[in-house]
């Protein structure tokens, strides 16, 4: 499926104001309607993971011990990226789009045990400017609660063609597509988002180019986002992006997978 429209996270996973009709198309019921927080993939959706239903998280405590495992760090996308200040977000919120498409911190939706984002970025030099990076993992009560996300992002997409990450900063508009586990060659994860577009900023002009991975497996969505700026070709924006969301999904499965 491909759509126009803006991306449902900004440096985090939003939440829309209403529930709807999941991303997969199918029919889902809302958090607390019984859906397990072990209820795996197929073989071939995501290339035989087994999810091993014991090392699923089931605390918020054992959710952010999970996070601090699978989110990305400097090393996920290369070496020239370094940490951004402030390197996380406040665990007591997640980015939400408002009804006015401007992006803002709220406590995180009662679905989440634990959510967290880093940011980075490449440095400027040699006339090209700096190029930032986030990456954010979430993890829900129950795998509906996460397919809820990812239905959501799609929502949002839908309502909002241009909206503010923050003062001085503007993304769209964007063309954005997804994919089931098993459609093409996405075999990485249940669910996957992706939207591209442009990123205007009044401290690093533009428009530049504008990159936005998101994936969900289990009770967990992963997401990466990439602002270019001057000399920062789409190849560079786009190839972090996906570096650093290949590299989270492969500690995703290791972390749960089964052992044998």
């Amino acid at each position: 499926m491909v759509l126009t429209g803006c991306s449902s996270t900004a440096d985090g996973p939003g939440k829309a104001a209403e529930r709807s009709t999941p991303a997969n198309g199918g029919t889902a019921a809302g958090p607390g309607s019984g859906g397990g927080a072990g209820a795996g993939p197929s073989a071939d959706a995501t290339g035989g993971f087994r999810p091993d239903t014991a090392r699923l998280p089931r605390t918020p405590a054992a959710a952010r011990a999970l996070i601090d495992r699978v989110i990305a760090d400097t090393d996920s996308f290369g070496t020239e990226v370094v940490r951004r200040s402030p390197y996380e977000s406040d665990p007591a919120t997640w980015p939400v789009l408002g009804e006015d498409c401007v992006w803002q911190r709220r406590k995180p939706a009662d679905s989440v045990m634990a959510t967290l984002t880093r940011s980075f970025e490449v440095p400027a030099a040699a006339g090209r400017g700096p190029l930032r990076l986030a990456a954010v993992v979430t993890v829900h009560r129950t795998r509906e609660d996460a397919t809820w996300e990812m239905a959501e992002s799609i929502e949002e997409s839908m309502r909002c063609p241009t909206q503010k990450l923050r003062e001085g900063e503007l993304i769209g508009p964007l063309l954005a597509a997804a994919l089931l586990g098993g459609e093409a060659t996405q075999t990485n994860s249940e669910d996957s988002l992706s939207e591209t577009g442009q990123y205007q900023s009044s401290e690093l002009g533009g428009p530049h180019h504008y990159s936005w991975q998101q994936a969900q497996t289990l009770q967990f969505t992963v997401a990466v986002t990439g602002k270019g700026a001057k000399g920062r070709t789409e190849r560079e924006v786009d190839g972090l992006v996906v570096q650093a969301q290949s590299a989270m999904l492969a500690r995703l499965e290791s972390a749960v997978e089964k052992q044998n």
